[in-house]
């Protein structure tokens, strides 16, 4: 990867700015999009996805799906939703002996062209289920702030993550 494939790092000092860059990022987000969140535990990954689905207006709460592997969160009408959001946690399928297989057996191929598709920890395993998506790196300090890296693979991520000034 060559330094002009990603963003420039973005600060996040607090867990709400790390929240409400998900927020900014719903705004660029269409059905079909599949978004890679990878980082450390705590790094904020469940916490940009709640930014999300809090942008795209989905109903109930998003969790971290890391013990359901998978959620599928509606729109709510209520709340301006009109896009599904799949969450993804593949954390507890890199242990297994056939991790491309249990991703297979997700179906996250099924859903992909009707909802955003976040995927934490899904780095190396669900790149292959769409020429184009979005990485998004996250890390975290000992003072608790985040920086954010994201990086546009094909289609059109380079101009939509520029008109949110991210690139």
């Amino acid at each position: 990867m060559t330094l002009s494939q990603t963003s420039r790092p973005r600060e996040l000092p607090a867990a709400r700015d790390t929240h409400g860059l998900g927020r900014d990022l719903a705004a660029v987000l269409r059905a079909g999009d599949l978004v890679v969140l990878t980082g450390p535990l705590g790094a904020g990954k469940t916490v940009l996805a709640q930014g999300i689905g809090a942008g795209l207006g989905v109903a109930g709460a998003v969790t971290s799906p890391t013990f359901v592997i998978a959620r599928v969160h509606q729109p709510d009408s209520a709340r301006g939703g009109h896009l599904a959001m799949v969450h993804a946690d593949a954390y507890r399928l890199g242990g297994v002996p056939d991790p491309l297989g249990e991703i297979d057996g997700l179906d996250l191929d099924a859903t992909l062209d009707d909802a955003v598709t976040l995927v934490e920890w899904g780095e190396g395993l669900v790149e292959r289920l769409s020429e184009a998506h979005l990485e998004i790196w996250i890390d975290r300090a000992e003072d608790e702030t985040r920086t954010a890296v994201f990086v546009p693979r094909g289609g059109d991520w380079a101009a939509r993550l520029a008109r949110l000034d991210l690139l």
